[in-house]
């Protein structure tokens, strides 16, 4: 009687174990597969996920780098082209800026972030990839003695960020943070 009721336990055993088995693979097929935000397997394609910054949140990370700002018409509506504003700025773009002033240890005002006026493009000042910077001799010189020149007036850095000597201005993109 003992064997008979240890085989009929195995076997049941047996049989709850090949039905977990079972459902656990038919689950698997069904479920979609686990989307991956940066290469999206069914385009084939590569995307960048950035996050967005506040003009709030902007602002509190440059004051806290001793980074200036300023604008012609002293204010920061995006959707004024006399204001600077840093709405909807790129985190590595705010966070490549500090690094700059970091590494040169030049004074820096930022003098143009994500409001309209700006040329268009993926890697623009409205999709929050660039700032422009006023001109002084420590940054022009540090931009200029440390990165490569890549012609028409713009400089590559070790990133990849690219700084643009635009007449009055720079006007640097920030594919990266550039090391933060």
């Amino acid at each position: 009687m003992r064997k008979m009721l240890v085989r009929a336990l195995v076997v049941a055993a047996s049989a709850a174990t090949a039905l977990l088995i079972t459902t656990a693979a038919a689950q698997a097929s069904v479920q979609p597969k686990e989307h991956d935000p940066v290469f999206d397997n069914t385009t084939a394609s590569v995307g960048v996920l950035v996050t967005k910054l506040s003009h709030a949140d902007a602002t509190s990370r440059l004051r806290s780098s001793n980074i200036t700002w300023s604008s012609s018409g002293g204010c920061s509506d995006r959707y004024n082209s006399t204001c600077t504003s840093f709405s909807q700025v790129n985190l590595a773009t705010i966070q490549g800026i500090q690094t700059l002033k970091s590494a040169s240890g030049c004074g820096i005002n930022v003098t143009g972030g994500t409001e309209v006026g700006h040329a268009s493009g993926t890697y623009s000042h409205w999709n929050g990839y660039k700032l422009d910077t006023s001109l002084n001799s420590c940054l022009n010189g540090y931009i200029q003695g440390n990165f490569a020149y890549i012609g028409g007036s713009k400089w590559r850095s070790g990133a990849g960020n690219i700084y643009y000597l635009e007449g009055n201005h720079w006007d640097i993109t920030y594919y990266n943070c550039g090391g933060c």
